[in-house]
């Protein structure tokens, strides 16, 4: 069986955020859920370490095939085809650009800038934010804030696993840049534990993650589909307390990921604040009209 005939390696329960969790009204869930398995397929042909460069190209280019209609080579692609055939209102738009995000992850091993990180998350993260925006039929208004929100899930993640991609992968998605003014070669991400040189650098990511985070925050409150506002306020919950334990603790020694009990109580403060959100909102005095 080649790598694009083969099922993802995970499903939706192992992210660090929630993916169509009970949250999301049902009739939505179907959508999100194909769009996960085509990325998380796709995903997995970039991450490849037995493929070639090339080898992962041609494969992604199978995923493109397929999900246009050109092909049936990817199982993992047709379930997202048929979602999108089956609502107009969707296009392959937010599939093709995770593709670009995947290609670039198949031939490009380092990142010059936080600038070149954020211009590989608006193909590898915002995506993934719209098109779940576009399931729920929201305004493109909403798409700033769910771009920062899922670009800094997008960093937080490359911050937990910075030492297993560069290991397994020799792939360093932390700045370049950042990491020479901090006096960090990459090379360090192979030692058991963080240098106080990787840790400062480590450190500066974080600060700059926080920034996305806090724009993301906005999002629960722009959205018009009230579980999805909930939705959007458990993953902004959880980006907050992901990014603070990488402030505190050291990825490359010490667990950075969320058990499922802690996953759990972080989503119902979210929930909570989401909640208490729209009540002072609707609480609120209307403006008055220009006299």
């Amino acid at each position: 069986m080649s790598a694009v005939e083969q099922a993802p390696s995970k499903t939706h329960k192992g992210e660090n955020f929630p993916v169509a969790s009970f949250l999301i009204a049902p009739e939505r869930r179907a959508p999100i859920l194909a769009y996960y398995q085509f990325a998380r397929g796709a995903d997995d042909v970039a991450d490849n370490g037995a493929l070639t460069p090339q080898q992962k190209l041609d494969g992604l280019d199978l995923f493109e095939a397929t999900l246009l209609g050109k092909s049936e080579a990817v199982p993992a692609a047709k379930p997202l085809r048929a979602a999108l055939a089956a609502d107009r209102r969707l296009t392959a738009r937010h599939a093709l650009d995770l593709l670009t995000a995947f290609r670039m992850d198949a031939v490009k091993t380092r990142y010059a800038s936080f600038d070149e990180l954020m211009t590989y998350c608006a193909y590898s993260a915002a995506p993934v934010g719209r098109f779940v925006l576009d399931v729920h039929g929201e305004s493109e208004t909403t798409w700033t804030a769910s771009d920062a929100l899922c670009s800094a899930l997008q960093i937080i993640n490359h911050m937990q696993d910075c030492a297993a991609d560069y290991r397994n992968l020799d792939r360093v998605y932390l700045p370049q840049d950042l990491l020479k003014s901090c006096c960090a070669p990459v090379e360090e991400l192979a030692a058991p534990s963080a240098t106080p040189h990787l840790r400062a650098a480590l450190d500066r990511l974080v600060a700059k993650t926080e920034v996305l985070i806090e724009q993301g925050g906005k999002l629960p409150g722009q959205v018009r589909d009230f579980r999805l506002s909930l939705e959007t306020a458990v993953i902004a919950t959880l980006a907050r307390r992901l990014n603070l334990i990488l402030k505190q603790r050291d990825p490359l020694s010490e667990e950075t990921h969320l058990s499922k009990p802690a996953a759990l109580g972080l989503a119902c403060v979210g929930v909570v604040s989401a909640l208490s959100g729209l009540a002072r909102r609707s609480l609120a005095p209307a403006p008055k009209a220009a006299t």
